[in-house]
């Protein structure tokens, strides 16, 4: 066994969690147990490989000893015969090579159970999958962590409770689209609040968006041919390569049409626009792919004034007829004021009123749309309510100072 080099031995560890726990949790069930186990396992490999070296196959000495943990502790959690009788028929045969398929997707199929509300879907992966603490994911949150730990605890009791976390299997192929929905959606929420929190001081939280980044990344490396995961992954990329230029020396809000795009990634636009052309090609365009789409064509152009507009509102006309997404609608009707003018967005917004009724996205549309027109007035009005909707300090700061702006 070779020694590792400070560090690797964490990177390994963490690389390799996921696989280790969805082989236990297919193998055996007990999600709460195998994950209590998987934890054992790993403290011991922490402790143990440092010193004495990685063995030839990690992958499967994590699964070995976080097997024996498991069985050890049903034995003695099952004082009764006839629950002894199941730890034993449960002890685990000699696990020499580590089994040949990723249970990583496994994991994550079992973490977004439909059954389980989208709250406990996120925290549950971001702590099984992902590898977050409780805590972290907390602060990645801004939440109690006793909240996070009471989300994650009762999605492990609904698994229990609706018998999903015995040996669990990938859904059959007619199944499987409906989960890899929820897998997909999860890890678009994620990617979500981190590209955008939704509440703090901080605009953007890359840890979260990072993250699902990376496990989308995962998700396409054992699905590689699934046109929504490539529209997925080409839709974060795209979208994140403007991280940099979203906010300036103060934390201060910078739109779309004012951002310095030399600041923008053109690592990942090249990436996300060829994924996006791959995604294309995988079948029929779906959500994803579309906005995947919509996000190349900002990204490609090389100021506001040459945004392909047409295009971009004909995308969301697509886009429409796959969702009834409340943004999507949104985006539509900022793509239509582009192309026809401000009162044709604004006539067009009116109509979304009931669907967006406590938020501050809508209201602040308006402003930027009267704006335009030069009623200034109404236009202030706008943004200062949608200051008071919305709970980001960045976005409140930019929209009171837009209305200050305004005021005569």
């Amino acid at each position: 066994m070779a020694v590792p080099a400070a560090g690797a031995v964490e990177d390994l560890l963490r690389r390799h969690a996921p696989q280790v726990l969805g082989a236990v949790v297919r193998r055996y069930g007990h999600f709460d147990d195998a994950e209590e186990a998987v934890q054992e396992a790993l403290l011991a490999a922490a402790g143990q490989w440092p010193r004495d070296g990685v063995p030839a196959n990690p992958r499967g000495w994590l699964i070995r000893v976080a097997s024996r943990r498991l069985t050890d502790a049903l034995r003695a959690e099952e004082a009764r015969a006839r629950r002894e009788e199941r730890a034993v028929r449960l002890a685990p045969r000699e696990v020499r090579a580590a089994p040949a398929e990723d249970d990583t997707l496994t994991l994550l199929f079992l973490c977004c159970d439909p059954v389980l509300p989208p709250a406990g879907r996120i925290a549950l992966t971001l702590r099984a999958v992902g590898g977050l603490t409780t805590a972290e994911i907390a602060r990645a949150f801004l939440m109690p962590e006793s909240t996070v730990a009471q989300r994650i605890s009762r999605a492990k009791a609904k698994l229990r409770s609706t018998g999903s976390d015995r040996p669990f299997h990938p859904p059959r192929p007619q199944d499987r689209d409906a989960r890899l929905a929820s897998v997909l959606q999860v890890l678009y929420l994620v990617f979500d609040e981190g590209y955008t929190a939704t509440s703090g001081p901080a605009l953007h939280r890359a840890d979260l968006a990072r993250e699902a980044i990376r496990l989308t990344r995962e998700v396409r490396r054992l699905l590689p041919r699934e046109g929504a995961v490539t529209g997925l992954l080409a839709l974060m990329l795209l979208t994140e390569a403007r991280s940099a230029a979203r906010t300036g020396r103060d934390g201060e809000l910078v739109p779309l049409d004012r951002q310095d795009r030399t600041l923008w990634d053109r690592t990942a636009i090249a990436e996300g626009t060829a994924l996006v052309e791959e995604a294309l090609t995988e079948g029929p365009p779906g959500p994803y792919q579309l906005q995947a789409a919509i996000a190349a064509l900002h990204d490609e152009a090389a100021g506001p004034d040459t945004t392909d507009w047409p295009q971009i509102l004909a995308l969301y006309e697509v886009l429409l007829t796959k969702t009834r997404d409340p943004m999507a609608e949104l985006g539509r009707v900022v793509a239509l004021a582009m192309v026809e003018g401000p009162e044709a967005g604004l006539a067009a917004l009116a109509a979304l009123e009931p669907r967006f009724p406590d938020s501050h996205r809508l209201p602040a549309v308006r402003a930027h749309l009267l704006e335009r027109t030069g009623a200034r007035k109404a236009a202030a009005d706008a943004y200062r309510t949608a200051a008071r909707a919305t709970h980001s300090l960045p976005e409140r700061r930019y929209l009171q100072t837009r209305a200050a702006r305004l005021d005569p």
